[in-house]
């Protein structure tokens, strides 16, 4: 094993369940019977974006999906990544998360976040003006309710007199919280708070903020009794050969990326500078991690090192792919890495 990399390796699976191209109802059961493979190989979470009136997400309400999930798993993990705070008052989110750990034994792994697509919130009627100190006060009521019996608080957005909160998550004191950030100054805060890291981007771009997390991080502190989770996020596509793995994984990501534009256009608003608008480009910036699996292994694991990363979350299905492929994919993640890492 290579120095520098960590002594035990986690996979999880990042989705952003955007359009398949099939009906609704097909590419949902298509998902769990992914999440019900990977629960029975190993991998350690599933994590959902949440995203509306796009098809780059199929899940707008991702707390419905994964409760669904809950049931046909049983070791897995799962969470969103992120729940877009702004978009639901702050106790009927506590609610759902209460729920959803209870419903599952104690395996959610809550992501929060305020999203990166103001189009989206303006459907909702919040204004980007607002968004900033709407989320601050939800985030600091949903923090107080999690940890709290009784709960009061006067903000600009939200006034709350002794709410009684009569239902509790099943981990204690709570379930584990993400964040997904490439900012220095958000792996700082996350680092203070036990949160743990998800991040995006080319690997060496990605350990500026895992050096800033452990940086910031309390001695002798683990969020849970585990270490915490510095994600590296990686679209992966593996086949037989070279050919047949990039065939696919062009073909998906070409339709990944109009499921992503398509508010963009709609709203004629420029896109991130930073997405790769070509296939070739989205493997230059690291983004795709496409190949045999002996060539993926070797690729995602310099990666990981290079990164600072300890947590390989795997977008496994995306785009037009396959069902088969993304099984074929994470069987072969299984073999190459998480049989080599005690996973």
């Amino acid at each position: 094993m290579k120095s520098g990399l960590p002594s035990r390796l986690r996979c999880g699976i990042f989705d952003h369940l955007d359009d398949d191209g099939q009906d609704a109802t097909r590419q949902y059961e298509d998902r769990l019977e992914l999440a019900e493979v990977c629960d029975s190989l190993g991998f350690y979470a599933y994590h959902l974006a949440e995203h509306h009136f796009t098809p780059h997400g199929r899940g707008p309400s991702p707390n419905l999906f994964l409760s669904s999930l809950a049931q046909r798993t049983r070791q897995l993990r799962f969470g969103p990544l992120v729940l877009l705070l702004n978009l639901y008052h702050p106790l009927r989110a506590f609610e759902e998360i209460c729920m959803l750990d209870q419903l599952s034994g104690g395996r959610l792994e809550l992501g929060i976040g305020r999203g990166s697509q103001p189009i989206e919130w303006g459907y909702f009627g919040i204004s980007a003006d607002a968004a900033p100190s709407r989320y601050t006060e939800a985030s600091e009521i949903l923090n107080i309710a999690l940890k709290g019996h009784q709960l009061s608080y006067q903000g600009h957005h939200f006034q709350l007199t002794e709410v009684p909160l009569t239902l509790r998550p099943h981990q204690r004191p709570y379930p584990p919280t993400w964040i997904a950030s490439n900012r220095p100054e958000s792996a700082q805060w996350a680092a203070a708070n036990g949160a743990n890291l998800a991040c995006i981007g080319p690997a060496c771009v990605v350990r500026k903020v895992t050096d800033a997390y452990r940086s910031h991080r309390a001695h002798n502190t683990a969020a849970h009794g585990r270490e915490p989770f510095l994600g590296l996020l990686r679209m992966v596509v593996i086949a037989k050969s070279d050919h047949d793995a990039r065939v696919a994984a062009e073909s998906a990501y070409r339709r990944w990326l109009e499921s992503f534009k398509f508010l963009y256009e709609l709203n004629a608003t420029p896109t991130p500078p930073a997405l790769p608008l070509t296939f070739d480009a989205a493997l230059e910036s690291e983004l795709c991690v496409v190949g045999t699996p002996a060539s993926v292994r070797r690729l995602l694991l310099h990666q990981i090192e290079e990164a600072g990363a300890n947590y390989l979350l795997c977008q496994l299905a995306f785009g037009n792919l396959p069902l088969e492929i993304s099984l074929y994919t994470a069987t072969a993640i299984k073999a190459e890495i998480l049989e080599s890492f005690g996973g």
